[in-house]
């Protein structure tokens, strides 16, 4: 077993884990935060895709003892006080999900292009979105929702993506 202590969603975390254990199954595991989906375990499908400090990374393809030292930011995480973000809203309003397990992750990933290009155009939100499947929409929801979330400010007056202090 291995020590490490992680912040995840703006909590602390100090737990003995065994040092193969994937932080995918640690967050839904070991935390219960079962908003992390796993749909490969290979690495392909990005929707376990979470944030870990400031970079979004393939839960099911990084060691939780990779993660120790580190912030993990989940889906789960991104909400305050029960309000969606503008980018979360964005998804609702533009059916940007039908089943919805590829949606944290495409949310998550649609955050980091966010984070970087606050005003991406529909071929950069694709390109930024290809690690992402989505068996179901066929994507162009998906990229009107990124689209319609660009620049719009959060109910905090944040930007979209921006990193809000806890």
């Amino acid at each position: 077993m291995t020590r490490i202590s992680v912040n995840v969603d703006g909590t602390t975390y100090q737990d003995d884990v065994e040092p193969r254990l994937l932080l995918a199954h640690y967050l839904r595991d070991r935390l219960g935060l079962t908003g992390t989906p796993i749909g490969c375990d290979t690495s392909n499908c990005g929707a376990c895709t979470v944030d870990l400090d400031g970079a979004t990374v393939k839960s099911c393809s990084v060691l939780a003892v990779q993660a120790d030292g580190c912030a993990v930011t989940t889906i789960q995480g991104l909400a305050q006080d029960g309000e969606w973000t503008a980018l979360q809203r964005a998804f609702h309003e533009q059916h940007g999900l039908q089943c919805g397990y590829c949606t944290p992750g495409m949310i998550m990933a649609a955050r980091d292009l966010l984070r970087e290009n606050p005003h991406p155009g529909p071929d950069e939100v694709r390109q930024a979105l290809e690690g992402n499947l989505c068996r179901c929409t066929g994507y162009q929801n998906i990229v009107r929702a990124v689209l319609a979330a660009s620049g719009q400010r959060d109910t905090s007056g944040h930007q979209v993506g921006e990193e809000v202090p806890a």
